[in-house]
């Protein structure tokens, strides 16, 4: 069976959430593309899109259909190419239309898992849940003659895991998109110890045909892209836990959240970074990591309270970001839960003492938006933290422990056989979090 062959008949599983929109978006239009190739004239592609809600999955199509159009606009000139023999498609818009119609022909919506019966490929992105992975996968290779592929987009679950216990004869590999699939570049390619090659090969040409950056990991719980955040996001809480032995733990957190931010120049603060992962979400997913460690536990109680107060974070379905640890405005933070108090507490009432004990910045300090595209970055990057290694401040050395146990935790990534090379940890803290240096580096060298 070809590349082509194997994209006629897909299933994707959890078509209507955060992540299976938008693996659904690339899907449809990697196969509608092919579908419009002479060599498939005639052949019928179909997408199922399989989720619980009907109501769901009618959203579904509307948020489709939008990133179809703005898709179709981008490339005008292509398509006017693959329509070059319609006589009746004159103006763009009638190219365009014609092209959301191609896609959308293509996408069956479902309710009912027995739709996926018929697919030779399964992409899963339900809740990061091994029990019902497993079940489901079962339930399908069950009823399914064709020997289907299976890719989860599972963040943390070792792949040889379900492999074994799914009984799927390493028909099963781990294609990790980032939040959110359709602009996020990176793809995490994740191999069990069964699993074919053929799964391999197919979803790297798959993720190139995409645009993506494929980065392959190991099979260990959490991976590179969590292995490294899960780490550095509960040095972060235990560094605010330390700090609030002397302060308010909302004031630690401000604290820590902002010399993430500001201090290390990253594009948001560890808390917040938890807040947008959502706090229930980072919870589980230590839990779900931490049974395949040794020497380790990644666990924290603070999140354990967050989560029983019902303070989650995660993004409402409009994509703006629910409370959390902070509280937002406009996408903007603008007070801190106190955990004690249950309730939150105005930043404006706090900044001021706690940005004077942080003490000042370096001048040379830029803001990440001025320094993840810059030509000069690793200029700007060397001279602001050398100079920062001279403060005798309290944020400019929390930031330089944050800095090197930062780099810590991705060296032993690569310690552990989990990735392959330095340069795959910083490539996919530099591509999935849009951070602007790796971990991995020089700067905090004494």
């Amino acid at each position: 069976m070809d590349y082509s062959e194997r994209l006629q008949n897909v299933s994707v599983l959890g078509a209507a959430g955060k992540m299976g929109s938008g693996i659904l978006l690339l899907t449809a239009l990697e196969m509608a593309d092919l579908s419009l190739k002479p060599e498939n004239k005639g052949k019928v592609f179909t997408l199922n899109a399989i989720d619980v809600s009907q109501e769901a999955l009618s959203g579904l199509l509307r948020y489709t259909k939008g990133q179809v159009l703005k898709a179709a606009e981008k490339k005008i000139v292509q398509l006017r190419k693959v329509y070059a023999d319609r006589a009746d498609l004159i103006e763009n818009i009638d190219v365009i239309n014609e092209y959301i119609m191609d896609v959308l022909k293509i996408i069956v919506p479902s309710t009912y898992i027995q739709a996926s019966y018929r697919s030779t490929l399964i992409f899963e992105a339900i809740k990061e849940d091994p029990e019902l992975k497993v079940k489901i996968f079962k339930q399908i290779n069950e009823n399914n003659p064709l020997k289907p592929w299976f890719f989860t987009n599972t963040s943390s679950i070792p792949i040889t895991n379900i492999d074994k216990t799914a009984n799927l004869d390493g028909r099963i590999l781990g294609v990790h998109f980032y939040n959110p699939p359709a602009i996020q570049k990176l793809v995490e390619i994740i191999k069990g110890e069964g699993t074919q090659t053929e799964l391999e090969i197919f979803a790297i040409q798959y993720s190139k045909n995409l645009r993506k950056v494929v980065v392959p990991s190991n099979d260990f719980a959490g991976f590179i892209g969590n292995g490294h955040f899960m780490r550095d996001a509960l040095y972060g809480i235990h560094e605010s836990e330390k700090l609030a032995t002397n302060m308010p733990l909302h004031e630690a957190i401000y604290i820590i959240n902002k010399v993430t931010q500001d201090y290390l120049v990253r594009p948001m603060g560890i808390f917040q970074l938890i807040d947008y992962v959502g706090v229930e979400v980072c919870q589980y997913i230590m839990s779900v990591m931490n049974p395949y460690l040794t020497n380790e536990e990644l666990h924290s109680e603070l999140l354990d309270k967050m989560v029983n107060a019902k303070v989650l974070g995660g993004q409402n379905s409009d994509g703006s970001q629910k409370d959390g640890f902070l509280k937002y405005e406009k996408g903007k933070p603008v007070a801190i839960y106190d955990i004690a108090k249950g309730e939150y507490v105005a930043i404006e009432q706090f900044k001021a003492k706690c940005d004077e004990k942080m003490g000042a910045l370096n001048p040379s300090v830029k803001p990440w938006k001025a320094v993840v595209g810059n030509a000069d970055k690793n200029e700007i990057l060397t001279k602001h933290f050398g100079e920062l290694k001279t403060l005798n401040t309290t944020g400019a050395k929390l930031a330089v422990d944050y800095g090197v146990r930062s780099c810590e935790i991705g060296k032993k990534l690569v310690t552990d056989h989990v990735a392959m090379s330095d340069n795959d940890v910083n490539t996919v803290m530099l591509t999935g979090f849009f951070h602007a240096y790796g971990p991995i580096n020089n700067y905090f060298n004494n």
